[in-house]
């Protein structure tokens, strides 16, 4: 038997473990959120920084569809038949580069990506006019032993080139056209399968960006995966790779968010802003900010005040859409009933099915609201003063956010304007924020309550228990 050299030894190895990329895939956390989510939701987006994994993790995913062979605890969708599929990204050379070789390896490593060499049937059949892009391949389904079909498109196309097909997923790798991605939408609307994105938004605040973080629906999600949560970088690279991209570009590249330019509301580094938790002295007065919703989320954001700093310290927050003043009332009173919570001007107006002012609703269930509405020390109630002041204390350091507030979070980084005027839209959390820097002046240690009546005494003994931070 002839003896094999190291170095083509260390070959081989590559070469069998490149084709069984498959059985080794170990998705990050943000990873298998994205497959689970596919046994719910028809449409998903994994919104992500650059280098994250995120075309790794649609690759792997196609690859199971196609085969039918899936992973022991395996939580996402499964297919017990074949599958017709297209793949696609901006260009034919995107194409290639990207999703094509995460499936089926570069030109001439055919077999080399996540679907096995062993289940491709054939030679792929080419595409015209850029040497090394594949059209159509076809794939042998275990599960069935039947075959699935894969095919590659690109958005340059146009939407003609995508009308007419019926197919069980569409893997779209790049952000899309909205006309293309309504195209790649509607070719699953027959076998009841799904679509997915996988992208870095540095289109900004586009159409299709807008659809997944404000057009919410009960078939649609979008999951988040930031630097942090690639496991494969170092704290040292990390830190190199953020510190190489312009300022302009940082969050869209490090952390998924959409670059928003000059139209972002508040352009302030996270870092310089967030706190961990801690035992707040108990001489810091508290305060909330409350804002009404109902198609949108009513929201209240709670703060202790250090007033020798005058520095602010956001540390809880509710976020929650259609419910009733009741089911709220009793979220808000479980974190405090002796904090002041400032509302805005739409808290006196009176509910169609009481008559009785919002605010008062609010305060007949045991919450200690404001005698008045929200409004600046000179009286007035301008949106732009309060987000200049807001603004300067993040700049001055005199407004801190605790970090596991992930839908404030969420809001800060997308609260934006277009042509000028703020975009009312996912912004709840932000208003009820700034009603609460408003009103610092009210403020209350919980030694400075005023007594309580009999119905808030009862009211308080029926409540859930309070936050730890709030007591």
């Amino acid at each position: 038997m002839p003896i094999v050299e190291p170095v083509q030894a260390l070959v081989n190895v590559a070469t069998r473990r490149a084709r069984h990329r498959l059985q080794g895939y170990k998705p990050y956390p943000k990873q298998k959120e994205f497959h689970a989510a596919g046994k719910q939701y028809r449409e998903r987006l994994l919104r992500a920084g650059n280098q994250l994994g995120k075309t790794l993790a649609a690759s792997m995913e196609l690859a199971m569809h196609l085969t039918g062979q899936y992973p022991d605890g395996w939580r996402g969708r499964t297919w017990q038949r074949p599958i017709h599929a297209w793949a696609a990204s901006e260009t034919a050379q995107a194409t290639r580069d990207n999703i094509q070789r995460l499936l089926l390896g570069r030109p001439g490593e055919l077999g080399t990506g996540s679907i096995p060499l062993a289940n491709i049937i054939g030679t792929p059949t080419a595409a015209r006019g850029v040497a090394g892009l594949v059209d159509t391949v076809r794939i042998r389904h275990q599960k069935s032993g039947g075959v699935s079909t894969l095919t590659f498109k690109t958005y340059d196309q146009g939407r003609e080139r995508w009308q007419g097909e019926t197919l069980d997923i569409v893997a779209f790798d790049e952000e899309p056209p909205e006309d293309i991605y309504m195209e790649g939408l509607t070719r699953t609307n027959a076998t009841g399968g799904f679509v997915w994105l996988t992208f870095t938004p540095l289109l900004g605040m586009s159409e299709v960006v807008r659809r997944f973080l404000f057009a919410r629906s009960p078939d649609r999600i979008d999951i988040n995966m930031t630097i942090d949560d690639a496991g494969h970088y170092t704290p040292k690279q990390r830190a190199t790779i953020i510190a190489s991209y312009p300022p302009h570009e940082r969050d869209a590249r490090v952390k998924g968010i959409p670059i928003l330019g000059s139209g972002r509301i508040y352009p302030v580094v996270e870092a310089a802003i967030t706190f961990d938790p801690f035992a707040f002295p108990r001489h810091w007065p508290a305060i909330a900010g409350l804002d009404f919703g109902w198609d949108h989320p009513t929201a209240c954001v709670w703060a202790r005040w250090d007033r020798d700093a005058d520095t602010v310290y956001l540390y809880d927050a509710y976020r929650v859409k259609e419910a009733t003043p009741i089911i709220h009332a009793a979220a808000i009173r479980a974190r405090g009933t002796y904090i002041p919570i400032a509302w805005p001007h739409d808290g006196l107006q009176h509910s169609k099915d009481s008559g009785v002012p919002l605010a008062t609703q609010y305060r007949n269930h045991g919450l200690n609201m404001l005698p008045e509405q929200a409004k600046h020390v000179d009286g007035s109630n301008g949106v732009e003063a309060g987000i200049m002041d807001m603004l300067d204390r993040m700049y001055t350091g005199r407004l801190k956010v605790a970090r596991h507030l992930n839908d404030w979070w969420e809001e800060f980084r997308l609260y934006h304007r277009k042509d000028g005027k703020i975009v009312k839209e996912g912004d709840d959390l932000m208003d009820a924020s700034r009603y609460l820097c408003m009103s610092l002046r009210f403020a209350r240690c919980e030694q400075e309550r005023p007594a309580e009546t009999r119905m808030q005494q009862l009211l308080r003994r029926h409540a859930p228990g309070r936050s730890a931070m709030a007591s």
